[in-house]
């Protein structure tokens, strides 16, 4: 079965481990919204996010030898660090006030706010395209989350605030030079992030039952494996073959919330999710023609 894996193409390969991903990652949204229910407080939950996926580095650095984690962008590693922290904390108390797909859905709006950054930030030049894409994206936020009506969820703010902050780690990290490796971007990530998320998790623990401490080992061990399958995707194949699949988390939140919390998922979100995820990935379709374009005509 392993050498059957391993003889499929790079982009076959990465496209399973995109999935593989996003059902990592919904798996791990279910134990934290269980989590929530059990009234765990929330930095309780991110510390132990966050220190799970830290121990799990430490092989890799007694591999590589501490000099490997060298770097001389410590500053930007910080803002990367806070910028995770606060999408955590966002994510991990809006997981818990809403529907998993509604959630999941509202997630997906990264690459419309990455736009807008990289506009503001790294000055890129954005033409109509796909600028009426991220038109149409935000649309589709307005019609799920019914901004005025009864039906408006004040929480589903907190996902929006997740997207913002990934979309500006990733802006950030366009800008950290080559030589700044995944180890050395988890490491920092990490160890930054306990700093920030300790003293607060300190300060509001409760002693965690049996059965809290399976979630917050679960949330751990899920969220780092299915981080590095995220890496191993678009290491093993092209980024925008492999990154569609990504979508796929919709899917299996849907399941997720349908089967244990009885979650379905009205017309209106349902619509709101096909903007979103139309307008993503159609984002991602012309930016990898763009760069496809540009380094043939550099080449």
């Amino acid at each position: 079965m392993i050498s059957g894996f391993l003889n499929l193409s790079g982009n076959a390969r990465g496209c399973i481990w995109m999935a593989l991903c996003g059902l990592g990652f919904s798996v791990m949204a279910a134990f934290v919204k269980l989590a929530g229910q059990a009234q765990v407080n929330t930095f309780e939950i991110t510390f132990f996010r966050v220190l799970v996926g830290f121990l799990l580095l430490a092989p890799f650095v007694a591999k590589s030898g501490l000099q490997s984690l060298r770097t001389q962008y410590i500053k930007a590693h910080a803002l990367r660090a806070v910028l995770g922290f606060v999408a955590m904390i966002c994510a991990y108390i809006g997981i818990a006030k809403l529907e998993l797909a509604t959630y999941t859905a509202l997630s997906f709006t990264k690459p419309l706010f990455a736009v807008i950054l990289a506009v503001i930030i790294l000055k890129e030049d954005v033409r109509w395209r796909r600028w009426a894409a991220t038109i149409v994206g935000f649309i589709g936020v307005l019609v799920m989350m019914q901004p005025g009506s009864s039906a408006f969820n004040p929480w589903a703010l907190l996902a929006m605030g997740d997207a913002l902050s990934i979309a500006l780690l990733i802006t950030i990290l366009k800008r950290l030079p080559a030589s700044e490796t995944p180890l050395i971007m988890l490491f920092y990530y990490g160890l930054i992030g306990m700093l920030l998320v300790g003293p607060p998790a300190i300060y509001y623990w409760q002693w965690p039952t049996p059965i809290e401490w399976l979630y917050l080992i679960a949330i751990g061990v899920t969220g780092a494996l299915s981080q590095y399958w995220w890496i191993l995707a678009f290491k093993a194949g092209e980024a925008s073959v492999v990154a569609p699949f990504d979508y796929l988390r919709l899917l299996f939140a849907g399941l997720i919330g349908f089967i244990a919390f009885t979650e379905l998922p009205d017309h209106w979100t349902l619509i709101g999710a096909v903007l979103i995820v139309g307008s993503t990935v159609y984002i991602a379709q012309r930016e990898a023609r763009l760069g496809r374009a540009k380094n043939a005509s550099d080449s």
